[in-house]
């Protein structure tokens, strides 16, 4: 059976075939203004969940990039301080050699103690060396002194016994110690026998008028320990600088596949856009006949 189509049906019809063509034209501007595929997650859920994984892992990566940054602030920080030790410690053995000539006065072996003391003194200033308030020598107790200028009755002494590693994690599942194990440095071999013994010990035997050689052996093996140390840290370093580059390379590719994801085509939304105006234009000329002629149409 045939339907009656009446004027009002055809009214209809050509203002909601209107409507729905300017809500296309809307949303092809709103592209090409915003940029953007979609304005809100009903325009395309499966963009808008990816567009959410994407946002996530990028926040993660500059999570990881900035625990990188952390990482290598403090593994800068102490590799420039063993190298300064380093150079304490040379300087005390280049005394050393040179208290053993024979020709050095009791009162020069007191002068050449002096200076160890000094350079002890020094050596206790690095080993409370600080980086943004935290002591990098002292384990996980970073808020305490690792070195105290009064223990042993004013002699001073490493007095940390902490030797916990600081972990963060600088991508998934992986974790990179900041920090260095300090008891390996300060109190090798023994506690008992450490750095600040060994240069105390040197400093009493020049303060007595006597030359300090027989402790050439014992600062050799502080320096080559120092020596070790400082080549673990250096292979940490090569490791988080690697693991630096990876992470700004999936910084570029997370970006560039949430731009493919997101990004409108804008050439795409410009041609498609014309072509909208033009559908448009069309639809508004043919609704113009289909409006119910009135009697002044007659009277012309």
């Amino acid at each position: 059976m045939a339907v009656r189509v009446t004027q009002n049906m055809l009214n209809s019809n050509m203002l909601r075939n209107l409507h729905n063509s300017m809500r296309n034209m809307d949303k092809l501007q709103q592209q090409l203004s915003s940029g953007s595929k979609i304005a809100k997650p009903s325009d395309d859920p499966v963009v808008a969940a990816r567009g959410m994984f994407y946002r996530s892992s990028l926040m993660e990566n500059e999570q990881y990039k900035r625990n990188v940054d952390e990482v290598k602030s403090w593994m800068d920080m102490t590799d420039s301080t063993m190298d300064e030790m380093g150079n304490v410690l040379k300087r005390v053995r280049e005394l050393l050699v040179y208290s053993g000539d024979g020709g050095v006065s009791p009162d020069d072996l007191k002068a050449m103690a002096a200076e160890v003391e000094e350079l002890k003194k020094h050596m206790g200033t690095l080993a409370n060396q600080q980086i943004n308030g935290k002591y990098i020598f002292a384990g996980t107790d970073t808020n305490k002194p690792p070195y105290d200028a009064n223990a042993n009755a004013g002699a001073g002494g490493f007095v940390s016994t902490n030797s916990s590693l600081i972990q963060l994690e600088v991508s998934q599942n992986v974790f990179v110690a900041s920090n260095v194990n300090a008891q390996n440095i300060f109190n090798y071999p023994t506690p008992a026998n450490n750095m600040f013994t060994v240069l105390n010990n040197i400093v009493a035997q020049m303060k007595a008028g006597n030359p300090a050689t027989q402790f050439q052996d014992a600062i050799d093996e502080q320096f080559d320990q120092l020596l070790a140390e400082r080549a673990a840290l250096g292979a940490n370093v090569n490791r988080v600088e690697l693991i630096a580059e990876r992470l700004n390379s999936q910084e570029v590719s997370i970006t560039e596949l949430m731009s493919r994801n997101e990004d409108a085509d804008i050439a795409k939304v410009i041609t498609d856009l014309k072509t909208q105006e033009s559908v448009h234009s069309a639809a508004l000329g043919a609704g113009a006949r289909i409006i119910q002629p009135t009697l002044l149409d007659f009277l012309r």
